[in-house]
Parts: C-alpha cells; structure tokens; sequence
C-alpha cells in the first residue's frame, strides 16, 4: 500500500488557471483527475492508497460538479480524519478578467443557467465561499499569465512538503489595488520615493541605484529586522495550524520603486533564515 505524501485539492473561480494548475502538478509528476464530483474524492483517495506508485496526487474538483460541489469541504474533513494530509489550492481572479477569458473561451459558464456570465460567476462564488475560507494557498491570477502562475505553482509544490514554511513576497502598486491572495500586507510609502529623484525615475528597485537608495534610508533595514522577527514569531502558529504558504504583500505608490527592491530584500532576509521564498513584481512594468 502506497503512502500519499502530497495530496492537493486544486479548485477556484472558473477561468482563474485550475487547467494551467493541473498541467503544472502533472509535470511535478503529480497524478492528477479532473472534474471529479465531491462526493467520489473519498472513494479515490482510497484507490490511490492502493497503488504502489503513486505518492503525489491532485484532485481538481470545482463548480462543474454543479449540485455534487456542496459535499465538497464534508469530503475534505473526511479524508483528513482517514489520515491524509490534504492542501486546498484555491486559484482567484477579478471578475472582469474571468468574463473576459470565458468569453474568449467561447464557452458558457456551468453555473450561468442560460443566464449572463456574471449571474454565473455570482453563483460560484457563493458556492465556493466555505471552501475559499479553508484554503491554504491562494492564488489571484488576475495579472498573471500562464508562465508566472506556472513559477507560482512550482514554488509551491516542487519538492515534497516540508515541515517548514514556503513564502511568497509579492510587491504591489497601492493606486492598482492590494493583492487578493495576500495574507499579510506591508507598506513602504514610509519611505522617501524614488520617483522623484530624476535619474531614479525611469528605472525600478531591481536596478542597483534604486535598490542602493531605498536600502540605504535609515527606516528600511529596521523594517527588515523587524518584519523577519515578525514572520518569524508568527510561523510556528502558521505551521500548527498546518499552514505552510504564507503570502506577504510589499506596497509602494506605483509598484516600481520602494516595493519592489524591498521585497528583494526581505527574500534575502526569509532565505538567509532558511524560509523557501520566491519573490514576485505585480506591477513592475506598468505605466
């Protein structure tokens, strides 16, 4: 009998990547079902206890199940209570971006009863309410394409599930909107802009003049020290808690500047203390 040591459920908005997602976990050598109804994750777990090579395995289980999805969160306690650790992969995107890629997809929403896409899109998320709620990890794919969630995924799933806590750092532009997935939110306006220094202006916080001028500001590497002390009292609550991936948001004004080479940073920071982190720049390029 084979021993699952990576079971992820993958579900979330339709149109928010669960396709891009599986393909991922396939090539991370994952077996993967998709489109299974909830009330059969039970039975499948079961079966794949069976198998002798079989240690990695993902379920894609979303609102295409229509009235099987509501057994969904009651299944996932079932399987928990059976022994086998489960992590919930919840992709997310804003509405107008998830009308636009269905739309484009040319196909209609499973929930939308002939209706617009939006009633559908309403309905889902309704439905997915609870289990958004029990997730642990979020993923907004919003400005995401399907290369950069790929890199999101992989950093997340890549190896065997260890015992520490993976970290995600995504600087953000505030005048763009905070990011949905974020589980903790800094904010750098704090911080002399280098927008206004002229020949710091065109360039961003990965270039060695932006970074060496934020970095050099009395305030930053306090916020360092104190952020990664932050982090670091607060992770053995995450991980009782059986929270692995904690997603930390950096803001400035535009997302360029001050977040961007602050985030750099505090991934140095979370590496050098043996946190796995990946860092990302949700803004970086936008006018």
């Amino acid at each position: 009998m084979s021993s699952i040591n990576e079971f992820v459920l993958v579900t979330g908005m339709t149109g928010a990547g669960r396709g891009t997602a599986a393909k991922v976990l396939e090539k991370l050598g994952y077996y993967v079902i998709d489109n299974l109804p909830a009330p059969m994750i039970s039975d499948a777990v079961a079966t794949i206890l069976k198998a002798d090579d079989i240690d990695r395995f993902a379920l894609v289980v979303d609102a295409r199940s229509r009235g099987f999805f509501g057994a969904l969160v009651e299944e996932v306690e079932r399987v928990k209570e059976a022994g086998v650790a489960v992590r919930i992969l919840y992709l997310e995107a804003a509405d107008e971006v998830l009308v636009r890629r269905q739309e484009a997809a040319r196909r209609p929403h499973p929930l939308s009863h002939e209706g617009r896409l939006m009633d559908g899109f309403l309905r889902e998320r309704e439905l997915l309410r609870d289990v958004r709620a029990a997730a642990d990890i979020v993923i907004d794919t919003t400005r995401l394409n399907v290369h950069q969630l790929a890199q999101r995924m992989q950093a997340a799933f890549d190896a065997p599930q260890r015992h520490g806590l993976r970290a995600t750092i995504v600087s953000f532009g505030f005048k763009y909107g905070v990011p949905i997935d974020a589980d903790m939110v800094a904010d750098m306006r704090f911080l002399p802009n280098p927008y206004w220094v002229d020949e710091l202006r065109p360039l961003s916080g990965l270039d060695d003049p932006v970074r060496e001028y934020v970095e050099k500001q009395p305030r930053s590497a306090e916020f360092l020290d104190s952020y990664v002390d932050l982090i670091a009292l607060l992770t053995d609550g995450f991980l009782h808690e059986d929270k692995h991936f904690l997603t930390v948001a950096v803001g400035c004004t535009g997302g360029r500047h001050r977040s961007v080479a602050m985030s750099e940073a505090l991934g140095r920071r979370l590496r050098s203390h043996g946190v796995s982190t990946l860092v990302v720049h949700r803004d970086l390029g936008r006018e």
